[in-house]
């Protein structure tokens, strides 16, 4: 199955379970089991999050812009933001870092979208943004099972 899609929505809170709601529906015809469900929502929802509390820090005027494809049963996603960017990404994606300490942030989303995906990137720019891709490969349904 080859297939793609386009979404932008603003950086707004309430917009990070409709982007996770998108997602699942674009990738529903490939049957995935529980955990790629739970896996993909989860990316998905903290590149969201990221954008909107870091890249826009609660600006409610920046714009999202998530893309996603699939070939076969791999899922390639990408979440832009247009916001200030990451200034050193390593340190960003040290397990613990954050720069939102006051706001008790766990400074583990990186770590998280890396550990469930089977390729994962962060490319940014100082005030230009930030964008995540992620590749995810769905098992083979197994009609035994069902």
């Amino acid at each position: 199955m080859n297939n793609e899609m386009h979404l932008q929505f603003p950086a707004k809170s309430i917009n990070e379970s409709f982007a996770r709601l998108v997602i699942i529906g674009f990738i529903a015809p490939l049957d995935p089991n529980a955990q790629e469900l739970n896996e993909i929502k989860t990316i998905v929802s903290e590149g969201v999050t990221n954008a909107i509390i870091h890249g826009y820090e609660d600006n409610e005027n920046g714009i999202i812009d998530m893309k996603a494809s699939l070939e076969g049963r791999r899922l390639r996603v990408t979440i832009q933001d247009f916001g200030k960017g990451i200034e050193n990404i390593e340190l960003a994606k040290q397990p613990l870092y954050t720069t939102k300490q006051e706001e008790e942030r766990s400074g583990l989303g990186f770590m998280i979208m890396e550990s469930f995906s089977d390729q994962f990137e962060v490319k940014s720019v100082l005030g230009i943004g930030t964008t995540i891709s992620f590749e995810k490969e769905f098992l083979p349904v197994d009609s035994s099972t069902k």
